[in-house]
Formats: structure tokens, C-alpha cells, sequence
């Protein structure tokens, strides 16, 4: 088990998640499809090159779970009871095919649960980075942990 109970965390904890992908486009069309999203940004090359942007984007959507996913082994694995709520969800810049991005996780709070006296809750900040180092996608998560056993 990788991940940290409730306990052994404080504000301020910071991870540089090691696993690094590099986004493909069967990575963005076959989630795109498969949440059915029509939009043209994502799927239609031709739609995608008149765009502003001048190519397709990676479904912001892929971005914000590859992020959370790419997190859990070092934060959650084995130690999570239920995952809260994600809040302030932001992508200041998109993702282009052949990204390739790494994401950081921050704890920013940390408060005992008042329900589950074998539990607490954490707040970590989440950031997805591209290649150059720009933040891709950024978000709040909120995780009710198990306390250390014994």
C-alpha cells in the first residue's frame, strides 16, 4: 500500500508525482467517445484546425482524471474511505496531442472527521503540468482517510 493514512500527513506536504504521460490521440478520441462528447475541438481535425487554436485538444475532461489517477498511488492507495468532492476545478491552458504532462499534489488542510472517529478528512491540491512546465488543469479534492491503525 502506497498511500498515507490520515495521520501521517500534514499541511504542506508536497508530492512530484513521478509517472509522466504523454497524451495520444487514441488516448483523447476513445475518451472523448466514450463519454460521448460531440465536441468538434476534440474529434473533427478539420473542425479543430479552423479553431483558434489550430489543432485538436485533448478532452478536458481525460486531463482533470488522468491528474486525479496519476495521484492515488501516493496519496489515497489502500488508505481511502471516500473520495468528498473535487472543487475549483481549472484548466488555465490546453492540452495538446503529444503532451506530455506530470501532476504535483499539495495537503492544504487537514481536519478530524466528526462522524468517524477512525478517520479524517484532507484536502489536497492537485496540479496537472505540461512539458514547459505550464499548470494544465488544477483542482481541489477533498478525502475522507482512515487513521493508522493500532
Amino acid at each position: 500500500m502506497a498511500g498515507r493514512y490520515f495521520d501521517e500527513w500534514q499541511v504542506g506536504d508536497r508530492i512530484e508525482h513521478e509517472i509522466r504521460r504523454t497524451v495520444t490521440e487514441t488516448d483523447n478520441l476513445l475518451f472523448t467517445t466514450m463519454t460521448h462528447n460531440p465536441q468538434p475541438l476534440h474529434l473533427d481535425a478539420e473542425a479543430a484546425r479552423a479553431s483558434e487554436f489550430g489543432q485538436i485538444l485533448v478532452n478536458g475532461t481525460f486531463t482533470f482524471a488522468l491528474m486525479v489517477g496519476v495521484s492515488v498511488g501516493e496519496t489515497t492507495l489502500g488508505t481511502l474511505v471516500a473520495n468528498l468532492g473535487y472543487d475549483k476545478v481549472a484548466m488555465p491552458k490546453p492540452v495538446a496531442i503529444g503532451d506530455t504532462l506530470r501532476a504535483t499534489s499539495e495537503v492544504t488542510a487537514l481536519r478530524e472527521s466528526k462522524s468517524r472517529p477512525d478517520a479524517g478528512i484532507v484536502t489536497f491540491t492537485h496540479e496537472m503540468l505540461n512539458q514547459r512546465g505550464e499548470v494544465v488543469c488544477r483542482c481541489e479534492r477533498t478525502a475522507l482517510l482512515k487513521r493508522k491503525p493500532g
